[in-house]
């Protein structure tokens, strides 16, 4: 083992194919983290300091930064003020184990190295990104999470029921990988309807999730090692299934409008599809202007791109009129349209949807049955009576008056408790509101504050591709009561000024 630090040891680490589509200062972390696993740097061993490290790199001091605080947070090195940073001695005897084991076979349960071994590239590169985590219970501000005591569960219940009644045993086999026929054209008809879409039901593809609609999207129409360009910053699931499909994501940055229209013309990446959320930039909140949504439509045809529109939460927009899709705007057939039922209805449904151009459908539909089959299809004849019988339309319009109660609750509680630590961005709809931090506070340690009081905050950072990033938070607010709210923020308060 080193005694000393080898520089050209993790420059060489760093130029492993499988960490080649990570940020810069991902690739900097798994390379410490892999030569600390295998025994190649000693517990205990002081690690250059990160300007030190970053001059010898050729990178920003903040990318070693990033990097050396997510191994702290991760055990593999600790940090003394002064003093520099260090890797754990604790580790010692575990590392010890680590490399007896390597020497003999591979263990099967040891997470950090096994899988490795009969993976190809792609697996590799999923097994680094640890997946996306979904919240399964409840916690004060964790985003994403609607309101799901107020779902009509009864209602849902007697529908269901009188599916399998009429259907019977038909109801218990295969279904159509595209989607059941009564789905497809409620979901049409909605959308054409509340959207402004321009759309029939057999350019309709109903999925799990928008996360399965992402990875079909980088599967079929980006080559591995292709360039697929994304808002910055931007949905880090998009991000996540686009690297896991082994495309390169380029960040295309955004302004208080959303995403710049105008960078694109200039994108030299060899990208043939961007991913966008014009009706609610994620995280930002802003609702990309009509003007920006044509010169998208304008540059996709002329230059022969695909537009990806997630059109998330447009459902809850409370200030002003909501935009019309992209999608019905564009007369080329350049835009591939996800939605999903997981906000609108309730997580657990796994239920979303694709508008595809008429020659995508049939592929998207083959790639999808060689994917998971089809969804259920109790769940998908439920849900098309649900819409039909204007259950959904209700439920929608009841869920926007709560919600935009709730938002402006959180904001209230924001300015009232919070105020000099953060700033809250009024966001125009969605479920969560981004919070800027005032100079001096670091998002690592307020977050890591925050867990203390139980209290989960969603970090602005990891949003951001490349360097410049800012810090911050997402607060989601759509699953608490008013009063639950103001508890947990009093909480939040109490934590981060002790």
């Amino acid at each position: 083992m080193a005694k000393t630090f080898e520089l050209d040891t993790l420059k060489m680490r760093l130029d492993d194919a499988e960490l080649k589509l990570l940020d810069l200062h991902q690739r900097i972390q798994r390379a410490l983290r892999a030569l600390i696993l295998d025994g190649a740097l000693d517990p205990g061993l002081k690690l250059p300091s990160t300007r030190t490290l970053a001059k010898s790199l050729g990178v920003a001091r903040d990318t070693v930064e990033n990097a050396y605080v997510q191994l702290h947070r991760d055990g593999f090195i600790v940090r003394r003020e002064g003093a520099g940073s260090y890797v754990c001695e604790a580790l010692g005897t575990q590392l010890h184990g680590v490399a007896r084991r390597r020497s003999k076979t591979q263990d099967i349960n040891h997470r950090e190295e096994v899988p490795r071994a009969g993976l190809s590239l792609r697996g590799r590169m999923i097994f680094n990104s640890g997946g996306v985590s979904d919240q399964q219970v409840v916690t004060a501000f964790a985003t994403g999470l609607p309101e799901t005591r107020t779902f009509p569960i009864d209602v849902w219940e007697r529908l269901q029921r009188q599916v399998m009644k009429d259907h019977r045993a038909n109801v218990l086999l295969h279904g159509d990988p595209q989607g059941a026929a009564p789905l497809r054209k409620a979901i049409a008809t909605y959308l054409n309807l509340e959207r402004g879409a321009q759309c029939s039901p057999d350019q309709i593809l109903v999925l799990s999730s928008t996360r399965q609609a992402l990875f079909l999207c980088a599967l079929l129409l980006v080559d591995a090692g292709q360039s697929i360009l994304l808002e910055n910053p931007g949905y880090f699931g998009a991000r996540k299934a686009f690297e896991a499909a082994q495309a390169k994501v380029v960040g295309i940055d955004v302004d208080e409008l959303g995403i710049r229209t105008q960078l694109l013309r200039a994108d030299r990446s060899g990208a043939n599809c961007v991913y966008v959320t014009p009706s609610h930039q994620y995280p930002t909140g802003a609702t990309l202007p009509l003007e920006r949504r044509l010169e998208l439509i304008n540059w996709a045809a002329e230059q022969g791109k695909w537009i990806i529109e997630d059109d998330y939460d447009s459902e809850f927009h409370y200030d002003g009129h909501p935009t019309a899709c992209v999608q019905g705007l564009d007369k080329h057939r350049r835009t591939i349209y996800l939605g999903t039922f997981s906000k609108t209805l309730y997580p657990g449904l796994r239920m979303g949807y694709m508008i595809l151009p008429h020659e995508l459908v049939k592929t998207f539909t083959y790639a999808r049955s060689i994917m998971d089959g089809h969804t259920p299809q109790v769940l998908q004849l439920t849900l098309a009576r649900f819409m039909e019988d204007g259950h959904y339309n209700a439920h929608v319009r009841a869920m926007r008056k709560l919600y935009a109660a709730r938002r402006t609750a959180t904001i209230d509680a924001i300015g009232k408790h919070l105020d000099g630590i953060v700033t809250a961005l009024r966001p125009q709809g969605g479920l969560q509101i981004p919070c800027l931090l005032a100079e001096g506070w670091s998002e690592e340690k307020t977050i890591r504050q925050a867990a203390s009081a139980n209290v989960q905050l969603s970090g602005l950072s990891r949003l951001y591709a490349g360097d410049k990033k800012t810090q911050g938070w997402l607060l989601g607010y759509a699953s608490l009561t008013d009063h639950e709210i103001e508890t947990a923020m009093v909480r939040l308060a109490t934590a981060l000024r002790t």
